[in-house]
């Protein structure tokens, strides 16, 4: 058995009906290079040779009424591939739309919780049969960004013909009696560990209030300007997807001295500014973003989550691009330094401490509390950093990789990139009764880099 963190678990106990807590990936394949050609039933079995070197395939949860902790994983020991690989046909006439219509459904789907909490998806072409993407969805509970990247590539290859991995152990079997006792020790020990947590927190406390006399915060939460993705949403998602070259980015920051995430952010920054504008509703102070930072090697905690969180301000009131790169850059380092000195476990730590009772009564309290005026934050914005050669997937060659994130906490609108082979693929998610048209923001995002190279031009030309 493994018993999830309490950051795992979080995941587990925030969703709902509206609120399936997914990480999905959507791969673009060229199926020409796959070996004796692409059949689904071939994909199926070279999917099946994998399964046996990914443990993270054959976890699923396992509970019961006299465990006082969080759940735990276990092998599955009726682990069918059936159960979570589909194949899908693209609708008529099968252009960027339909396609990214069948990618929202797969990301609104919840995940069944008596097997393990993945599935994915072969989307095949209407003519020919052939495949033109896959769509690898897991629950946020199993993997947070980084980790799934780290999926992601002991799934891929660098050639087509490469073998087969060897298989790797899994979690083992449930135990009921073993669960119970461990989950009381755990739950005894939670006084002790507060003891510990309360001094880091409340020196993080003192820390801020020194640093926010000095401007050298991060954002706050519950500062941001209420926008129309802030509102409640149903279950239903829509996506849309777009590439930038990661050399554009990078003569970006070279010429301003910023770093490609302070790129990233501007260009998401100028897509929003542009979009509530046309709207006639962009507000006077800056949106903000919540910011995923990974802590992979920084952690020694448990868990197969290994994240903080920061806030960033996106400085949307700005009009000029530069003075907005700038200052986003700025801005950033302060964001970081911060998180840095409050630690890289302290929000881990915290949520050791609530358990599926605490937090099954906060859901069903927090609908009737007030909201403020302010939400959390307006969007989340994930960078997510990934490999940098051509990959090949079951053999099928990988042209490009979208990912896309979860809605949480009242924020309707996931920015996520991921960088592979000199590109960086964004993948952009709401629901469409905030937001009925993400193709907007997604050709928006090649004016917002045209606009900055043509800027880094005419200062290179006055140097």
């Amino acid at each position: 058995m493994e018993r999830l963190s309490g950051l795992d678990a979080f995941f587990l106990y925030v969703e709902t009906p509206s609120q399936p807590v997914n990480i999905c990936c959507v791969m673009q394949l060229d199926p020409s290079t796959m070996p004796g050609g692409y059949t689904f039933a071939r994909f199926r079995d070279a999917m099946a040779l994998r399964i046996c070197a990914v443990p993270e395939f054959r976890l699923k949860l396992a509970d019961s009424q006299f465990n006082l902790d969080h759940p735990v994983w276990v092998d599955d020991d009726d682990f069918q591939l059936e159960r979570h690989l589909r194949c899908v046909g693209l609708p008529s006439p099968g252009g960027r739309r339909e396609f990214a219509d069948v990618c929202g459904d797969i990301a609104s789907l919840p995940l069944d919780r008596h097997h393990p909490l993945w599935e994915m998806w072969v989307i095949e072409d209407t003519a020919g049969g052939n495949a033109r993407a896959v769509v690898l969805k897991a629950h946020h509970a199993v993997v947070d960004g980084v980790a799934g990247a780290n999926l992601l590539t002991q799934l891929c290859t660098p050639t087509p013909d490469a073998p087969a991995p060897e298989a790797v152990a899994g979690a083992g079997s449930a135990n009921l009696m073993a669960m119970a006792a461990s989950g009381l020790v755990g739950v005894a020990l939670r006084p002790w560990r507060m003891a510990n947590v309360l001094p880091a927190t409340l020196k993080t406390v003192v820390q801020t209030t020194l640093r926010a006399r000095e401007g050298r915060t991060m954002a706050a939460p519950f500062a941001a300007p209420p926008t129309t993705f802030n509102a409640s949403f149903s279950r239903a998602r829509n996506v849309a997807f777009t590439q930038l070259g990661l050399q554009d980015i990078k003569r970006i920051k070279n010429r301003f001295g910023v770093t490609v995430n302070d790129v990233v952010v501007a260009l998401c920054s100028g897509v929003l500014r542009g979009h509530l504008l046309a709207q006639g509703a962009l507000p006077d102070t800056p949106l903000v973003a919540t910011v995923p930072v990974s802590v992979h090697d920084k952690s020694d905690r448990r868990g197969r989550n290994q994240t903080t969180w920061m806030f960033c301000r996106l400085e949307t009131h700005l009009s000029d691009p530069v003075e907005r790169l700038r200052a986003i850059a700025q801005g950033n380092r302060a964001a970081k330094d911060h998180v840095a000195a409050m630690g890289p476990t302290l929000l881990h730590d915290w949520t050791e401490f609530a358990g599926q009772t605490m937090f099954g009564v906060a859901m069903k309290l927090l609908p009737l509390i007030p909201r403020p005026d302010s939400p959390a934050f307006n969007l989340i914005l994930s960078n997510v950093p990934g490999p940098q050669t051509q990959l090949h997937f079951l053999g099928c060659k990988v042209e490009a990789i979208y990912p896309l994130g979860p809605l949480l906490a009242g924020s309707g609108l996931n920015i996520t990139v991921m960088s592979l082979n000199g590109e960086l693929g964004v993948g952009i998610i709401s629901c469409p009764d905030l937001l009925p048209d993400l193709w907007e923001l997604a050709d928006d995002f090649d004016n917002a880099l045209k606009e900055l190279l043509e800027l880094t031009e005419q200062q290179q030309s006055v140097d």
